[in-house]
């Protein structure tokens, strides 16, 4: 019998357990992108991760998250929306309380923007993390529990306090090279199903090997 992957499009992978959901088939804000097989976990309503995990998602910045990653319960992006002024005597945003405060809206408007929250793939959020606007996490990260990310992480890094640091990489520098030019999470999912066992248990070796039988140039650069 062939192999059978599993469906990106389901919002409940696990029927049983419906604090699981899919994000990619759950999102709708234009400002959010997800990629396929990404997921959330919360006991309380998972389906409401867009209004109670990303916060002050005014606009224009995106929050990218690629595939394959694992989110758990109240991993939270603050986004950049959230910024206050901070060289005047008060932080507080008269402007958008309305009345003729709101005649004032031009001093809100030139704060820092970092730019878009990019999460690559195969990225594993611990419970209650937190990522700062305009972060970049590296594919194959981990995010302890509890940790804010104030600043980009690095591919396959692992970071954790209050604000992150690193702690250490999950692969020594020649591998994760090796590991970024495979690029798993971007083979066709039958493939990846064929070598489920590798890509959870295998060598960075075994997975080149993966690569070739699909054909694929393991130096190849992502696109």
């Amino acid at each position: 019998m062939p192999a059978v992957p599993a469906d990106p499009t389901v919002l409940h992978p696990m029927p049983e357990q419906p604090r699981v959901v899919l994000l990619k088939p759950l999102v709708r804000s234009p400002l959010i992108e997800v990629g396929e097989f990404s997921y959330y976990d919360d006991p309380d309503d998972a389906t409401a991760f867009e209004t109670r995990n990303v916060l002050y998602h005014y606009g224009p910045e995106k929050l990218v998250i690629g595939k394959f990653c694992a989110l758990g319960t109240g991993t939270r992006f603050i986004m950049n929306g959230a910024n206050h002024r901070m060289d005047g005597p008060s932080t507080f945003p008269f402007p958008t309380m309305g009345g003729s405060w709101a005649e004032h809206f031009d001093l809100l408007t030139g704060l820092p923007n970092p730019g878009d929250t990019v999460v690559g793939n195969d990225v594993w959020f611990g419970n209650g993390a937190t990522v700062m606007p305009g972060v970049r996490i590296g594919h194959g990260a981990i995010v302890a529990t509890g940790a804010v990310v104030t600043s980009d992480v690095p591919d396959y890094g692992i970071v954790g306090g209050n604000p992150a640091r690193l702690i250490r990489t999950r692969h020594p520098e020649q591998d994760i090279a090796r590991l970024l030019a495979v690029a798993w999470w971007d083979w066709p999912v039958e493939h990846i199903t064929e070598h489920v066992r590798t890509i959870m248990s295998g060598s960075v070796t075994e997975l080149e090997q993966a690569a070739a039988q699909s054909g694929r140039d393991t130096g190849s650069s992502r696109a």
